[in-house]
């Protein structure tokens, strides 16, 4: 039998190199394809519990199928009804708030230009520079965010078809792999499935939470619309790390614009630092981390990544997307110092010579 070739390690990795840029620009391309049919693969295995429970009880597989959408919708339209009901009583007072804020900005003027010596003339033009140089980054967050919504109405058709068509689906998976290797296959998709739901319903749960202390806090120090914000800072909160900044920086602005003094804005950020320590320390461990074992490094990383390529729905995915990576690489033998790498296990000791650790020269008999 003819020996393999065995090409250079530097060959291999361009190789590789060229294979992940390629990778990359193809999902970068096709992003109004992937997106939707991403977000739809995870809502559909969030929901096929429900789908094998009706099908169980002997109900026809289109109508499984439709009755656990609707109840898909159900929730999600509850939620929508909740926050559009907050946010006409937040635009009822939005003429009063753009004016009290209109007095703020022209105080924070005044001070800047007595500390800083730097003229109200000279504050205008900055200001006209920066919006006129950053209406480019305006357009593609809004047009992040209206991809975002459109999505509604394409995910549901996906998820419809990738309920109905799952089992066509799972036994193309085992088709392309060999036979002997059907087994570790199996328990990559179920690990893939039990990994995605569990991690869905602890961002669910932990949300929850998060915008009940988020809101109890803000009504107990009296900052307007409360609820509101502090739902709004909890659905942040699903974006790791950087959700967390925006969520502190909206209740601080509405209690500078509606409240005289800085109590009010001091005891927003020290509520919220304690929400986020109660969130980091019990909530996330418990929950989220618990069922996704992902260390911080690779979540800011992913979630950056993630916001190049697909913009905001590429940081939600990112996390996900990881975790099904991590399940595929700890059962692979030659990808498990990849899973190692993506894990949140941190070893106790080196391996081999590292950062100057020499052994100690063993010095021949005399």
């Amino acid at each position: 039998m003819p020996a393999v070739k065995e090409y250079p390690f530097y060959l291999k990795n361009t190789v590789i190199l060229f294979g992940l840029i390629l990778l990359v620009y193809v999902f970068a391309q096709l992003a109004d394809v992937l997106i939707p049919l991403a977000f739809a693969a995870f809502i559909a295995i969030l929901l096929n519990p429900i789908c094998n429970w009706l099908l169980s009880k002997k109900t026809p597989k289109i109508l499984a199928i439709i009755i656990t959408m609707f109840i898909g919708a159900v929730a999600l339209a509850g939620l929508f009804y909740f926050l559009s009901t907050q946010i006409i009583q937040f635009g009822d007072s939005l003429p009063m708030l753009q004016k009290k804020f209109g007095e703020l900005f022209v105080t924070v003027k005044e001070w800047v230009a007595s500390t800083f010596n730097l003229s109200i003339e000279k504050q205008n033009q900055m200001i006209k520079d920066a919006m006129n140089n950053s209406q480019a980054l305006v357009g593609r967050t809004l047009g992040s965010v209206l991809g975002t919504f459109g999505l509604i109405f394409v995910v549901p058709v996906y998820v419809f078809l990738i309920l109905f068509y799952k089992t066509l689906i799972l036994n193309f998976l085992f088709e392309i792999f060999s036979e002997e290797n059907s087994k570790q296959v199996a328990e990559v998709l179920k690990e893939t499935k039990m990994a995605i739901q569990s991690y869905i319903q602890g961002l669910l749960i932990e949300m929850v939470i998060v915008a009940i202390l988020n809101s109890t806090a803000l009504m107990l120090l009296g900052v307007k619309y409360g609820i509101l914000i502090g739902v709004i800072g909890a659905i942040l909160n699903l974006l790791p790390y950087i959700g967390g900044i925006i969520a502190i920086a909206l209740p601080v602005l509405m209690a500078t614009v509606t409240k005289d003094g800085y109590s009010t804005q001091l005891g927003v950020i020290l509520a919220y630092l304690i929400i986020q320590f109660i969130d980091n320390n019990i909530l996330v461990p418990r929950i989220v981390s618990s069922k996704v074992q992902i260390n911080a490094l690779i979540s800011i990383v992913v979630v950056l990544l993630g916001n190049m390529l697909w913009g905001l729905s590429g940081m939600f995915l990112s996390i996900p997307f990881i975790a099904v990576l991590k399940i595929i690489f700890d059962r692979i033998d030659n990808l498990k110092p990849w899973g190692k790498l993506l894990g949140d296990t941190v070893p106790t000791q080196y391996k081999g010579e590292i950062w100057g650790r020499r052994k100690k020269a063993v010095l021949p008999p005399k």
